[in-house]
């Protein structure tokens, strides 16, 4: 008998939607819209909610795949369709964005220019069909219609009996249209705008449509499902403004009050709210309010926002989580192996280096808390890495605060460094145009914090003490501390015993899996161990200079080699076979133990530096 699959646990949101919509739905107020004959064909019982956040994570409930017409919730859509073709100088000539108290379908405009008051009252929607681009008015709906595709996701398509059912009842709509003609708001014949106008509110789409196109604009203008960008993310805050206080009519002064997302409504009755940088939530059911707002749907946004603590002026604050680990080169190590004069040198001027693990969202009031920490400790610092490895996203304010910062620790003739800048692409752009000609020399950019530590390791100790670097000297053997102890004799035997083995500069000298067989005294050059990750990218573990000894392991355990061992430069290396470590047990012993007392104190001396750097991270 085979065993049934296992459920996935209930999510605790869902069950909060499936009891909220068992809630509302026995809500009775309202009325279903009818001035426009098609839409007093719905059902007053269709209720649907969805939720969908800025990672693409999807929640929905009740009839959220009923499809509807968008009516009104098209306009911001349309909106941020104008400022992208236009731009917001152009726009603002012809459409305002003061709220107005007045119905939707007011003749609201200023008296001395024609401008309509705001884009989310039916005036300022036909001035602003009136700046899409297109030749034509088929190639104008087509645009629109790609562009509300990207925002649900997926392709969407007209209601043709609602569309007739507009048109045919529109004549409010074709007088407004008349008016901004003659204020020259519209500068072409306003009917076939107002037919636009009628085309674009008769889209057809469901709860989930709503919910996607919101998550959009939550997303700064990018669908989270399919990754597309529906609409430019410097404009997104633009339509977002309006929709905050235009969007729900005259109600829209309570609904910021109470709710605190910006939102749009429509007599269809679905609404759409947005909350920045987090979800978009879509709600439909056709009875009205009389402000011309769902019932249902007002109820359910006002209990998510108090339920999850969505009121976009309750925001937890940012401060100094933004910086979520800092120390100094001390305190951690890159992976390069120093000999003990140089880690010595390192223990002290290593505190010259500090690192700051960055996260979230860099914003003024994020970045401003980074930029006071660097600034703070500048005096002990010259090495500043910035490592942006967990960063999601950085704005032009940021990358301001950190390009002065860039230039005051030059002033002071220290070095920034950045380590995986390229997560937050603008950063290098607003880098590029402010530095210009000094990019190269100035933008010090790393995607692995252990190489920059090293760049940074290196220059300190050039400072203390400039020499030749080591991998170009040949190590004697005598200098070895793995072979220290030994006397004149046992060092002949052992030496006697070794083999002396060239590679070249990215040659592999061991791969993981390879059977134990030998340790390797690194005679001349240098080496790096890596491991390979699952992406099939190679991460280094360790890099060793001459004077040192790698694969030790296979004395002690004698399993198979756990990583890979490449020669980054010309090297040298002579090997002891495990054979001939074996044979010592009965010839020379001391040589045995002597060989084992030093690698075991290596290990511990490895341990305790690790042990050390686990602290860091405490």
């Amino acid at each position: 008998m085979s065993r049934p699959e296992p459920q996935p646990a209930p999510s605790p949101v869902l069950s909060f939607l499936q009891r909220l919509h068992a809630e509302c739905a026995t809500l009775t107020e309202g009325r279903v819209a009818d001035y426009i004959p098609e839409l007093a064909k719905a059902n007053p019982n269709w209720f649907g909610i969805c939720l969908v956040t800025a990672t693409g994570s999807v929640y929905e409930v009740g009839d959220s795949r009923q499809p509807f017409t968008i009516q009104s919730i098209s306009k911001p859509i349309v909106y941020g369709q104008a400022l992208e073709d236009n731009g917001r100088a152009e726009v603002l000539k012809k459409i305002g964005v003061e709220p107005t108290g007045d119905l939707f379908n007011s003749i609201s405009l200023e008296p001395e220019t024609g401008r309509p008051r705001n884009p989310m009252i039916n005036a300022g929607a036909i001035a602003t069909a009136g700046l899409i681009a297109g030749k034509t008015p088929n190639a104008r709906i087509k645009r629109l219609l790609e562009t509300f595709g990207n925002y649900a996701g997926r392709k969407l398509t007209l209601d043709e009996a609602v569309y007739r059912s507009e048109s045919e009842t529109g004549h409010r709509n074709r007088a407004i249209g008349h008016m901004l003609r003659n204020f020259n708001i519209l500068s072409t014949d306003p009917i076939p705008v107002t037919e636009l106008y009628f085309m674009q509110c008769s889209i057809s789409v469901t709860c989930r449509d709503l919910a996607m196109m919101a998550a959009t604009l939550a997303n700064r203008g990018v669908n989270p499902i399919t990754g597309k960008p529906a609409i430019r993310g410097e404009y997104v805050e633009s339509v977002l403004s309006v929709m905050g206080t235009c969007g729900m009519y005259d109600y829209a002064g309570e609904w910021l009050y109470s709710v605190g997302m910006p939102a749009k409504s429509g007599v269809g009755g679905g609404i759409i709210a947005v909350l920045p940088g987090q979800l978009g939530i879509g709600v439909f059911s056709p009875p009205l309010d009389a402000h011309g707002n769902s019932v249902r749907g007002i109820r359910v946004c006002q209990e998510l926002s108090r339920h999850f603590d969505l009121h976009l002026y309750n925001r937890p604050g940012v401060g100094r989580s933004t910086i979520r680990l800092k120390f100094t080169g001390a305190e951690f190590n890159s992976s390069r192996v120093r000999t003990a004069a140089e880690s010595q040198v390192l223990r002290t001027a290593g505190r010259r280096i500090g690192v700051w693990q960055l996260q979230g969202n860099l914003m003024f009031s994020t970045a401003e808390v980074v930029v006071r920490d660097v600034l703070d400790h500048a005096a002990d610092t010259d090495y500043v890495i910035l490592d942006f490895k967990r960063v999601l996203s950085a704005n032009d304010s940021a990358c301001g605060l950190l390009h002065q910062l860039l230039l005051e620790l030059s002033a002071r003739n220290k070095t920034l460094l950045f380590i995986q800048p390229n997560r937050v692409p603008l950063l290098r752009r607003f880098l590029r145009v402010k530095l210009g000609d000094r990019l190269e020399a100035e933008f010090h950019d790393y995607d692995d914090l252990d190489v920059a530590l090293e760049w940074c390791e290196n220059r300190l100790l050039e400072a203390a003490a400039p020499a030749t670097p080591v991998e170009n000297q040949a190590a004697d053997l005598g200098a070895f501390a793995a072979l220290a102890g030994l006397t004149p004799e046992e060092h002949t035997t052992l030496t006697g015993r070794l083999q002396r083995r060239r590679y070249r500069s990215g040659e592999t000298i061991i791969n993981a899996g390879d059977p134990a067989a030998e340790l390797f005294l690194l005679v001349r050059g240098r080496v790096s161990v890596l491991v390979e990750l699952d992406s099939g990218a190679r991460k280094r573990l360790a890099t060793f200079s001459s004077g040192m000894v790698f694969g030790e392991m296979a004395l002690i355990d004698r399993q198979p080699r756990s990583a890979m061992i490449v020669a980054d430069t010309a090297t040298e290396c002579a090997l002891l076979s495990l054979e001939d470590f074996d044979s010592f047990t009965a010839t020379q012993p001391a040589i045995k133990i002597k060989l084992l007392q030093n690698l075991c104190l290596d290990l511990c001396h490895k341990l305790r530096k690790a042990n050390r750097e686990l602290n860091v991270f405490d």
